[in-house]
């Protein structure tokens, strides 16, 4: 095999080639490509912390829920403490007007029964005079009828 002036040429241009692509062609596709790898490691990054906040998220979430129910279920609680509370009030001030209301009807039945008392006796002595008058056959004046109607209403 012979060298000659064509393979000559033809490594220097290569060597050409290789030495102009190694100073101009590869460092900008070099930085590049580094590029290229920072921000897919910068998004990956930025992904898993991503990630990790929504984790954070969903946790914190689960917590205000929690604390929402618990505040529900007391605030439930009080509401049916206050409406078992307004019911024992109602209950009771019922009891209370029943019983006012069965005081006034006694009282009224007891006023009755007195009044009716006085006029009964009073009807009883006129009558005891009425026939006391029959019996011994004279009349007796008003003033002195309604003298023994006191006494006797006072003595009954």
């Amino acid at each position: 095999m012979d060298i000659n002036f064509t393979l000559i040429g033809q490594s220097i241009a290569f060597a050409f080639f290789v030495w102009f692509t190694m100073k101009f062609v590869w460092p900008p596709l070099n930085n590049a490509i580094e590029e290229r790898q920072k921000k897919i490691a910068d998004g990956l990054a930025a992904s898993e912390q991503a990630n990790q906040d929504l984790e954070v998220a969903r946790a914190k979430a689960d917590e205000e829920l929690k604390a929402a129910k618990l505040q529900a279920a007391e605030l439930i609680d009080q509401a049916k403490k206050r409406a078992a509370k307004l019911v024992e009030e109602e209950t009771q001030r019922g009891h209370a007007e029943r019983e006012k209301i069965i005081a006034s009807g006694y009282a009224e039945v007891e006023a009755e029964r007195t009044r009716v008392r006085e006029e009964l006796r009073k009807k009883v002595a006129f009558l005891a005079i009425a026939g006391a008058e029959k019996i011994i056959e004279r009349e007796v004046d008003a003033q002195k009828q309604s003298d023994i109607v006191e006494k006797l209403v006072a003595e009954l």
